[in-house]
């Protein structure tokens, strides 16, 4: 009886296969302090894609010399502005939390309020709830700290990498497209859904949440708020988190401005916050942020939730794109080894 021996050919591709994958995993594995670099210099790079090689194509610009022009611009409008927003709230924070007799004198007035109030006074408002709260909190200021380093680091990986992107950028696109084993079909449909999440979010996203803080900036200061900066700031930072968005920045405030006795004000705050805070919100998804990609709802709000697990704050942008490529994987998968023409009539009809 004679058994049917295995390709020799097949085996090597496997084993080529594996090699290939082992290495990828123990160089992830090593370089995993500077993936968020990578990953940010990936953003930039499809940001300004269209537009480098306008100038270097159509204008004959020197390659290296726009790539430094983009380093520049990357440099004035991305990261000193994000530098200085974290270098601001940083002590602003570390003050607050600081000051513990003034948060419990506020958290007492807010526990009085509550005390006789259907559902809030539900609500664990104990002394020891309180100071774990502060305890944590005062603990992760020290790892924000760190963080912050983290982050001077990966900028200068991202602008490195990103010149050699630029430099390089029609020979790197060139062997990327050619490694890949998909039909021409399946590689465009996976670079449309990457240029779509990154744009949509990168763009996106910030410019929802500077919207958002600078009208809850506004609000706050009419009202009489006391930091109406820093809170501003913090609205707008936390137009980041899925479902409660802003809310969890306002809605305490509301709550405390009323319980201190500013009734006029915190209902004032309150119309204003839910109106205009919340409902710029749904005008610019309708609006701009339609225009960049219009990426339904449930993608992103647990794209974010996934994304900020595994990368921290370039999550937003490539947590949804990971989730979204389950849809986009199975598309693949139709266009590469499904879906005869007999089967998609009989599902039209």
């Amino acid at each position: 009886m004679k058994y049917k021996q295995i390709n020799n050919n097949s085996i090597n591709q496997i084993m080529l296969i594996l090699i290939i994958i082992l290495i990828c995993i123990l160089i992830f594995k090593n370089l995993l302090y500077y993936l968020p670099g990578f990953l940010g210099a990936i953003t930039l790079y499809i940001l300004f894609r269209n537009v480098y090689f306008n100038l270097t194509t159509r204008r004959k610009w020197n390659r290296s010399a726009t790539s430094i022009f983009f380093i520049i611009l990357s440099v004035v409008f991305i990261v000193l502005p994000l530098w200085a927003i974290i270098d601001y709230l940083i002590p602003k924070l570390r003050s607050f939390l600081g000051d513990q007799q003034d948060i419990i004198a506020k958290f007492n007035t807010l526990k009085i309020y509550m005390s006789d109030k259907p559902f809030l006074k539900d609500i664990d408002l104990s002394n020891e709830a309180l100071l774990a709260s502060l305890q944590s909190l005062t603990r992760y200021v020290p790892s924000l700290l760190n963080s912050v380093a983290e982050v001077g680091i990966n900028i200068l990986v991202a602008l490195f990498v990103l010149y050699f992107m630029q430099v390089h950028a029609k020979r790197m696109e060139t062997y990327i497209y050619s490694a890949i084993p998909l039909s021409p079909k399946s590689k465009k449909e996976i670079w449309a859904e990457v240029k779509l999440m990154v744009k949509s979010n990168a763009i996106g996203i910030p410019i929802l949440g500077l919207c958002q803080g600078v009208v809850a900036m506004a609000g706050y200061w009419f009202f009489g708020i006391e930091n109406y900066i820093l809170w501003g700031m913090l609205t707008g930072v936390s137009s980041i988190i899925p479902v409660l968005g802003t809310m969890t920045v306002y809605v305490p405030i509301c709550l405390i401005t009323l319980a201190s006795g500013q009734t006029a004000n915190a209902i004032g705050l309150s119309l204003y916050c839910f109106l205009l805070v919340g409902g710029i919100d749904n005008i610019l998804r309708f609006t701009i942020l339609k225009q960049l990609g219009n990426v339904p709802p449930l993608i992103t709000v647990f794209g974010v939730l996934l994304g900020l697990n595994m990368f921290g704050m370039l999550g937003l942008i490539f947590g949804p794109l990971i989730l979204s490529s389950v849809g986009l994987l199975i598309r693949i998968y139709a266009n590469e080894f499904g879906r005869s023409y007999v089967a998609e009539k009989e599902f039209t009809e």
